[in-house]
């Protein structure tokens, strides 16, 4: 591939989908208890990813931004991307964390340092993470 260009995600590289949020969880959901699960909807950006979105598939809610960065919820898609208000959104059945998994963390894993969501902070939502990338958040989500 020459440097610059872009390869268009298929089904077999995305492990996981990964919605990105600037709002902590217990803004997204009154009493949102840690190990509780919830349906949120999130909005999305226009692009092919949502074609590829599916439910059942894996998600993980990151928060963005300079306040508890990382990944602060799992679960599965509940549904496929449609259009609310005009704006793409999913449903997604996701378990609020113990603990979050920070950023820091994850950047300091050799697994996970190349997930797109390091690499390009301000792109895409939804991101994905690949199959090593998800292992990685799972043994730190173990390891707390």
């Amino acid at each position: 591939m020459l440097a610059g260009t872009r390869r268009r995600l298929a089904d077999g590289d995305v492990a996981a989908w990964l919605v990105k949020t600037s709002l902590p969880p217990e803004a997204l959901a009154d009493d949102w208890p840690a190990g509780s699960t919830r349906r949120l909807d999130r909005c999305l950006r226009r692009s092919y990813r949502l074609e590829l979105m599916r439910p059942g598939q894996t998600c993980l809610l990151w928060l963005s931004g300079p306040d508890r960065p990382g990944v602060h919820a799992v679960g599965s898609l509940a549904g496929t991307p449609r259009l609310q208000a005009g704006q793409p959104s999913v449903a997604m059945d996701l378990q609020l964390l113990e603990q979050p998994v920070a950023r820091a963390d994850l950047a300091r894993s050799p697994r996970f340092a190349d997930a797109e969501v390091l690499r390009m902070p301000a792109g895409s939502n939804p991101s994905y993470l690949t199959a090593i990338q998800l292992a990685a958040v799972h043994e730190l989500v173990a390891g707390t």
